[in-house]
């Protein structure tokens, strides 16, 4: 049963944490693009497991590792439908959208061979940059840079010009976390494929916000963290082709990742315990499946309209506002505002703000070649979730009316 998209009081009831208060203030969270608030349903779900199935998986024969294992397995098969995966076993269970990125850049790192290229975009997190130089590093390979425009659009004309047949891999971001752009990842990806690179896609910030059809974009990778979709911290997916994936060699050796082992060699499991060495987030990933599911109540389409008209209210009123330079002003965005205010710190911005309940980030949201881009060290970034609404950017704006003059004298 779809929860009304326009009755916003009855989707906040989802969430336990909105009740409370900081600094004897209702509390305001603008902070979604670090992580989301998780409705009731995905708290009782963590609950169920430690109080009525806690076991380890795949190898038990009794009642509790059954039952657990369904579980866990359920949950792969819910993520698989959500993203459009044409098989099961391309949902990897991962630590997160990093531990996602890492594990390609090191397996299929593994396949490259000295002269090989990469390319990623002048946007990305530092986890979606970090990864590909150690892997040029190691495997002598060239990184090439998408730039982009003081609008934060990437500039698509000099990517295809990057573009060859060294090319084996572009990285990029759906959404960026810093800015809010939504890039034309179905362009990036047909463009490289054209050269048969393979194409990862950091959905870390796009996940929550739009829908997302694996072979609909026709991306070889797709990773995203539980913790920025209603699920917990600590999990996360990595989608791959199976064609690749099976090409691509272990990422880490231990538990389950076997077939057969002997003191002398080791025989690999079948995909996608493959990659799935060790006892895994067991109750992250039943969670993460409780998530999508309450995703799936949400209407997507209502969701991507409420959010964007968050969006374009709270711009209008800082745009209105004397001295806020709004960063990241692409023509598609979403539900993110990264500013400054002249002449003041965006630490003491966001600790005053704080001091009236209002949770904002402040800093470079590691993304300091953004930053650097800009000559700044740093925003005020506000970014908003599905249980947001407009009073609270109004309180927001009347906060922001009291602080900047007492930050100026």
């Amino acid at each position: 049963m779809q929860i009304n998209k326009f009755d916003i009081a009855k989707i906040r009831a989802e969430f336990p944490i909105l009740k409370r208060q900081v600094h004897n203030k209702p509390l305001i969270y603008f902070d979604n693009g670090a992580t989301v608030q998780k409705p009731q349903i995905v708290i009782d779900r963590i609950n169920k497991y430690y109080t009525e199935e806690n076991a380890n998986i795949h190898r038990g024969v009794h009642h509790l590792s059954q039952e657990a294992t369904s579980a866990y397995e359920t949950a792969r098969k819910t993520i698989q439908d959500y993203l459009g995966a044409q098989h099961e076993h391309e949902i990897i269970f991962t630590k997160g959208t990093t531990d996602g990125i890492n594990l390609v850049a090191y397996s299929f790192g593994e396949l490259l061979n000295a002269g090989d290229e990469i390319i990623i975009s002048a946007m990305e997190h530092h986890s979606n940059i970090v990864p590909w130089q150690m892997l040029c590093e190691r495997k002598n390979c060239t990184l090439r840079i998408i730039p982009m425009d003081t609008n934060g659009e990437l500039d698509l004309a000099v990517y295809e010009q990057l573009l060859s047949e060294k090319t084996k891999l572009v990285a990029v971001t759906h959404i960026s976390n810093a800015l809010g752009t939504i890039n034309d990842v179905e362009h990036i990806i047909e463009k490289a494929h054209q050269f048969g690179a393979k194409v990862l896609i950091d959905g870390a910030q796009a996940i929550q916000h739009i829908p997302v059809d694996v072979q609909t974009l026709d991306c070889d990778f797709y990773a995203f963290s539980g913790h920025k979709i209603f699920g917990p911290t600590g999990v996360g997916v990595l989608y791959g082709k199976s064609e690749i994936l099976n090409k691509m060699p272990p990422y880490q050796g231990g538990g389950d990742m076997i077939k057969e082992v002997t003191l002398h060699k080791t025989t690999y499991n079948e995909l996608p315990h493959k990659f799935e060495a060790g006892t895994p987030n067991i109750v992250g990933g039943i969670a993460l499946g409780t998530a999508f599911e309450f995703l799936q109540t949400l209407d997507m389409e209502g969701l991507e309209k409420h959010e964007h008209d968050l969006l374009a209210y709270a711009t209008d009123a800082l745009k209105n506002m004397e001295g806020i330079t709004i960063y990241g002003q692409a023509k598609n965005k979403t539900s993110v505002i990264s500013f400054l205010v002249d002449g003041t710190h965006p630490y003491d911005v966001g600790t005053l703000l704080d001091k009236m309940g209002i949770a904002v980030r402040t800093g470079h949201h590691c993304t300091q070649p953004i930053m650097d881009f800009f000559g700044i060290p740093g925003t005020i970034r506000a970014s908003f979730a599905c249980y947001n609404n407009k009073e609270e950017i109004d309180i927001f704006v009347k906060a922001l009316h009291r602080i900047i003059p007492l930050l100026k004298h």
